[in-house]
């Protein structure tokens, strides 16, 4: 397993934890040709991936460049990722032109995307998430793919079904999750035009003392917020496990889409883990609305027979989220909003 300290000092400790390499992606690594591009690499996931892919790449012994492409908004994260060696540009990628100039990649790792705010500005939804893709293909024509979808391409599933499988229906709700399956499709379609071997990474909670369900649950609880069970159960992952393993997936690429579940393997009860985080902290906990035996879950048997079982346990992730909040640890304030069963986010 990940050596995890029992606390985590601050936001540097945390990020070189999460893009410390695995010996699984430090072996791919080894084997993989040519450098990698990762495109939407400013989100919450890319720096810690692109870290991860740059330090595997330096004890695999290659010396291949990462390049971190995205907008940039913020100085200091284009600072730190140089400070790690991994090459930046900064780029609109709706910008054909701009698209055009970027660099050539034998390995591209996809993770542009529009989720929060999709309900309102359905048309720009759409155009990050299935044009931007289809422009990306045809500019990288030949080169080895992960793309980056979502869980939220299946529909919501009984909670003794043990979750969706990949080779599942998908039954997208809203237009995120839509227009995701529509990216997904347009890998398919240009994967086959263009002969090129992709991996389809459906993703779910991906977490860190940051961002995500766990630490919406925890900050509710601290504050004495109701927690919502409208969304009675949940899947995660250490961010570091998913950056690993996405990484891993360039190995199983394939030009027929290798569609693969990324989260955690145990099934969490939200009410659960509310009620763990308030004996951490010592308070009580109140909860609104109700369980519907029905969530969004994913199965991972095709993960873990891939990558191998995540190397940091969620029951350990739970008490860092807890010091992390308990000391008033820095947030990015996006809530995951996982609670939602509507599909609008």
């Amino acid at each position: 397993m990940t050596h995890i300290p029992s606390r985590i000092a601050d936001v540097a400790e945390l990020e070189e934890l999460l893009s410390d390499p695995t010996p699984g992606v430090i072996a791919t690594m080894s084997k993989l040709l040519g450098d990698i591009v990762v495109l939407g690499a400013g989100g919450k996931m890319g720096p810690t991936l692109a870290r991860m892919a740059k330090r595997a790449s330096v004890q695999a012994g290659s010396s291949r460049r990462v390049i971190a492409v995205s907008r940039f908004t913020q100085g200091k994260l284009r600072h730190d990722l140089e400070q790690a060696g991994v090459e930046t540009i900064s780029c609109d990628l709706l910008d054909p032109g701009s698209l055009k100039e970027l660099p050539e990649a034998e390995n591209i790792v996809f993770m542009a995307g529009m989720k929060f705010g999709a309900s309102n500005n359905a048309a720009l939804t759409w155009a990050m998430n299935v044009d931007l893709p289809a422009m990306v293909c045809r500019r990288y024509a030949g080169s080895r793919f992960v793309a980056f979808s979502t869980g939220n391409v299946y529909p919501l599933a009984p909670v003794t079904s043990g979750g969706s499988l990949e080779t599942d229906d998908p039954g997208p709700v809203g237009e995120y999750a839509m227009s995701c399956l529509g990216r997904e499709r347009v890998f398919e379609h240009y994967a086959a035009m263009h002969n090129n071997p992709v991996s389809i990474i459906r993703l779910s909670y991906a977490v860190e003392m940051r961002y995500g369900v766990l630490l919406d649950t925890a900050l509710k609880v601290f504050r004495g917020e109701p927690v919502d069970l409208n969304m009675g159960n949940m899947m995660a992952i250490w961010q570091g496990d998913a950056n690993a393993q996405s990484l891993q997936a360039f190995e199983h690429a394939s030009t027929t889409p290798n569609i693969i579940n990324i989260t955690g393997p145990e099934l969490l009860s939200v009410k659960q883990v509310a009620i763990r985080f308030a004996s951490i902290f010592g308070k009580p906990v109140t909860y609104h609305g109700e369980e519907r035996g029905i969530a969004l879950l994913s199965c991972t048997q095709k993960a873990q027979k891939l990558f191998g079982y995540p190397t940091v346990t969620i029951d350990r992730v739970m008490e860092l989220t807890a010091d992390w909040v308990s000391r008033g640890g820095t947030t990015l304030n996006k809530p995951t909003h996982f609670e939602t069963t509507d599909g609008k986010f």
